[in-house]
């Protein structure tokens, strides 16, 4: 009789188990539909609005809520996180739509000899170490790379 009560209970445990395993994935999901980081490498200023522009339909289409987008910029693409970049209007209020901007802490180094000094970088950009290791580090974490 209580080896009865045993697999009774074994085969409810096993009925009931795919119900409470998918409550608790959907529980740790993460709230966004896309994880997605773009590339911005080239100098080129349409380059540079066409990253952003990128950027504003990703938000269009998922909304600022249901959208994790980063933009890492490096090489000579870190010109689009000048402070005097044209695009700055742009950039602020992508980055009031929940927008990251990466600037590469290797090329602002190297842009300084170049210079003669650090280049001014637009507030809204925060530095990472490596703009290639900042990217390979998103796509580890489930970003889908996009580079316009």
């Amino acid at each position: 009789m209580k080896s009865n009560y045993i697999k009774a209970f074994a085969l409810l445990a096993l009925l009931v188990s795919p119900f409470f395993g998918s409550h608790a994935l959907a529980a740790g999901k993460s709230f966004t539909d896309a994880k997605i980081v773009l590339q911005i490498s080239d100098p080129n200023p349409f380059k540079q609005t066409l990253v952003l522009n990128v950027a504003s339909n990703i938000i269009k289409h998922y909304g600022q809520d249901s959208v994790e987008l980063e933009i890492v910029a490096f090489g000579p693409g870190l010109r689009l996180l000048f402070a005097e970049n044209a695009n700055n209007d742009r950039i602020s209020a992508l980055a009031g739509a929940g927008v990251k901007f990466s600037a590469c802490e290797n090329t602002t180094r190297n842009m300084a000899k170049q210079l003669g000094h650090p280049p001014a970088l637009n507030p809204k950009a925060v530095t990472v170490s490596a703009g290639v290791v900042r990217i390979i580090d998103l796509v580890k974490q489930g970003y889908i790379l996009v580079k316009p």
